[in-house]
């Protein structure tokens, strides 16, 4: 275990010296994690205003970050969901500034994971705020996968000219590249099917007019689809071969083999140990490190929220 007795984190991002950020939800924290040694509050982030699902969820570290130190936050505020950046040196955090506003909010179906591509570009997950049409409108922020600079801009060559790199969306919160940059991201179903889709820009994934697989002309089915009860689904990481992708309501940790546009047999692990799962982070030493949340709809342990490192070798054992 890398760190307990958290509250309501929601995700992790590593610096290159193989420390790493999180990210409390509520209570707007912005924590230094180095194993061995106990969290250090950087800063309380200004402007936060949290409340059902929102708050100061996703954060992203600069592929520069050796010569910028810039750090990418996602975070609710009074009238929307926004991204910021900061800097991060000399063991200090420097005030956000914001470079993307204007997502809408709401109680739920906030997105807000942030993750750099391959590309060097920063892509950006949204809900729909609980307004589904928005996921297919393609001059809404909402429901989306974004792609933009780090001052906030659309991305070259994005597929709309805007900020819009796949729509069709409800609500996603889990991005992760294989090495040869193929790009996947896990998205909540209502009812009926979770999803792992394989993004391709421009590709519409349906929502609102079909959830999981409805091989309708004009919408990309998702890779793989689990019951809502199995999965509910979060952060993902691509690792040995596979995505892991962290499960709430499933509480459970899945592999799932996949090579270019194919997926394998899902294997479900850690059923139960950990409870409801919301990240799950490839760290530099190879280790996965899990981010549980069961202070938020959960039934927690005496020590929850945790950190929790664990070898893959530990996993392809069962």
């Amino acid at each position: 275990m890398l760190a307990d007795h958290l509250d309501i984190p929601w995700a992790v991002a590593f610096l290159p010296d193989g420390s790493a950020l999180v990210t409390l939800r509520d209570k707007a924290q912005l924590l230094h994690l180095r194993p061995g040694t106990q969290p250090v509050v950087l800063r309380t982030i200004p402007g936060v205003d949290p409340g059902g699902e929102g708050g100061l969820l996703g954060v992203a570290v600069s592929p520069d970050y050796s010569t910028d130190h810039e750090v990418f936050i996602y975070y609710t505020a009074a009238n929307d969901n926004r991204v910021a950046r900061l800097t991060f040196a000399d063991g200090r955090a420097s005030r956000p500034r914001p470079v993307l506003t204007g997502i809408h909010k709401a109680g739920n179906h906030n997105g807000g994971r942030l993750a750099f591509g391959p590309d060097g570009y920063l892509y950006v997950t949204t809900g729909d705020a609980g307004n589904s049409q928005d996921s297919q409108r393609k001059d809404s922020l909402n429901g989306k996968i974004l792609r933009i600079t780090k001052g906030g801009k659309p991305a070259p060559g994005n597929p709309f000219g805007n900020a819009v790199w796949s729509w069709g969306h409800r609500n996603v919160q889990g991005m992760a590249w294989a090495p040869n940059g193929t790009m996947y991201a896990s998205e909540f179903g209502q009812d009926i099917w979770d999803e792992l889709n394989l993004i391709k820009p421009g590709r519409n994934y349906g929502w609102p007019i079909v959830e999981g697989r409805a091989g309708r002309s004009g919408f990309t089915d998702p890779l793989r689809q689990w019951p809502t009860s199995d999965a509910s689904p979060s952060g993902i990481a691509w690792a040995d071969g596979s995505i892991w992708m962290a499960a709430l309501r499933g509480q459970s940790l899945w592999r799932i083999p996949v090579s270019g546009n194919g997926s394998g047999t899902p294997l479900r692990l850690l059923e139960g140990s950990y409870g409801r799962l919301r990240d799950v982070v490839l760290a530099p030493d190879g280790r996965l490190w899990v981010l549980t949340s069961n202070t938020f709809r959960g039934d927690p342990a005496s020590d929850d929220d945790k950190v929790v490192a664990i070898p893959i070798d530990a996993l392809r054992s069962g």
